[in-house]
């Protein structure tokens, strides 16, 4: 029996290096059937948020210059796309007829002013008389009548020198506003008429300039809430910073302020109109200019962030993630995604604190995979979400 007792031994040992074996092989085998993926794991961070709105440039101020008087065009005084100033004399219309009414207006004064002084006199004499009775209480009265429709008659006369001259002085149309004047309407010879429809030609202010966004009210009364609820911090106490983005895809290089939001909303759109200025000294800023305004919405507190790419849209556009499960396996969550920051998706409920939600090589994966995590993603990572929500 002593004899068989290393045999024995030798059995077992070679038993146990075969179990070993078979476990090391599975182990291997379920390695090699595992997808390999990447993952990022989930700290809430503070994140600014902006909203991106579209907007239409407009002029600080806008001036149609119009003749208020009737009369043929002599002289245009500007040049057409140049500066110009308020006061500054843009057309002269001929003239001569009212040259001739100021001066009949004056004769007119004056006629009436030395019938008053003839009336003064009639009267001053018959106050005297009067008092020695040489001559009647009527005929001083009718002296004193004379006297005030005299009077009268100077005030009319006046005026109408005051209108007559007003008149003359707007043969002289002057710029109402200081800024860039357009392309003038008529040309030297033309009949222009007092208050016509159609503009000699617009002038405007083109520094500051106003860009006008529009919003929906009801992402206003979502803003409102997130404010309510403490999850968003209100930008400061100063004004509300706005950026630009041009057409051509780059940023304007001067930032802007909200100035005010209007008080009503668009029954046609449901948007409610949103005003900023904007200085705009080099004039690269143009009315009717179609612009993209990022405007600051305040600090989102606990943010959860996840890249776009790793977030997967049904055909109804209910969104899901893949997270990293018990026994390495992936487990499909349904999660509801707010806005876009950066390249990331800002994730309002279905992720938590310490979740790892799969990134890369997650196509074909489906729920209860068996994966491999090959990359841990760092918040700050170039590779991760977090890094992209400043772009």
């Amino acid at each position: 029996m002593n004899i068989h007792k290393p045999y024995l031994l030798s059995l077992l040992l070679l038993a146990l290096c075969l179990s070993l074996a078979s476990c090391d092989d599975g182990k291997a085998k379920q390695e090699k059937g595992a997808k390999q993926v990447s993952a990022l794991e989930i700290k809430p961070v503070n994140v600014p948020l902006t909203a991106e709105l579209s907007g239409r440039v407009s002029a600080f101020r806008k001036a149609e210059v119009r003749p208020q008087v009737s009369g043929i065009l002599k002289e245009q005084l500007f040049t057409e796309g140049a500066m110009v100033t308020q006061d500054q004399s843009l057309y002269k219309i001929d003239p001569d007829t009212y040259l001739a009414e100021a001066e009949r207006a004056r004769a007119e004064v004056s006629s009436a002013s030395a019938k008053l002084d003839a009336a003064t006199l009639r009267r001053n004499r018959h106050a005297a008389l009067l008092k020695t009775k040489a001559v009647s209480q009527q005929s001083y009265e009718d002296t004193t009548v004379e006297y005030l429709q005299a009077k009268a008659n100077l005030e009319v006369a006046k005026a109408a020198l005051r209108t007559a001259e007003i008149q003359l002085r707007y043969t002289d149309v002057l710029a109402p506003i200081t800024g860039r004047i357009g392309k003038s309407s008529v040309t030297q010879g033309a009949l222009v008429t007092a208050n016509q429809a159609a503009p000699l030609a617009v002038i405007q202010q083109l520094d500051p300039v106003y860009v006008d966004m529009t919003q929906s009210s009801l992402a206003m009364l979502k803003l409102r809430e997130r404010y309510a609820e403490g999850r968003l911090i209100r930008p400061g106490k100063g004004q509300t910073e706005v950026r630009l983005r041009l057409e051509t895809g780059t940023m304007y290089p001067v930032t802007g302020h909200l100035r005010f939001a209007d008080i009503s909303v668009d029954e046609s759109t449901g948007a409610v109109l949103l005003r900023s200025v904007f200085p705009n000294p080099d004039s690269i800023l143009l009315p009717g200019m179609y612009v993209r305004a990022i405007i600051s919405e305040g600090m989102q507190v606990d943010a959860i962030l996840v890249p776009q790419r790793a977030v997967r849209r049904t055909p109804k556009g209910d969104a899901s993630v893949f997270v990293l499960g018990a026994d390495n396996k992936a487990e499909e969550r349904q999660v509801e995604t707010g806005e876009v920051v950066g390249r990331s998706w800002l994730i309002t409920s279905g992720l938590k604190a310490g979740d790892k939600v799969l990134v890369d090589g997650t196509d074909g994966l489906r729920h209860g995979s068996l994966v491999q995590v090959t990359k841990t993603l760092d918040a700050d990572s170039p590779e991760s979400s977090a890094a992209d929500r400043a772009d």
